[in-house]
């Protein structure tokens, strides 16, 4: 089912481009955290969509990810860096 069918069910007056422009606001960002043994934890994370955005994603009965799992990152060289996912 495409976009725009989806929206002619459950939001009829709104348009693909709408609603794309509206879910660009939810960013995806990394959050670096120092430990002390010298490696990093890396927190990705996906921004909390405003109100309106939450009604839309209701509305249109789609489901956000869920967020990634934390990675460690170990530094090699002062250019490199090791990347690890913590499970």
């Amino acid at each position: 089912m495409t976009l725009k069918q989806r929206l002619l069910l459950h939001a009829p007056g709104l348009t693909p481009t709408a609603v794309l422009e509206k879910l660009a606001e939810i960013k995806m960002i990394d959050v670096w955290i120092p430990m002390v043994d010298q490696r990093w934890l890396i927190l990705p994370r996906y921004t909390q969509p405003s109100p309106d955005t939450k009604l839309l994603i209701e509305k249109l009965k789609l489901q956000l990810p869920s967020q990634p799992p934390p990675r460690l990152a170990g530094q090699k060289q002062s250019y490199e860096i090791e990347v690890q996912t913590v499970r």
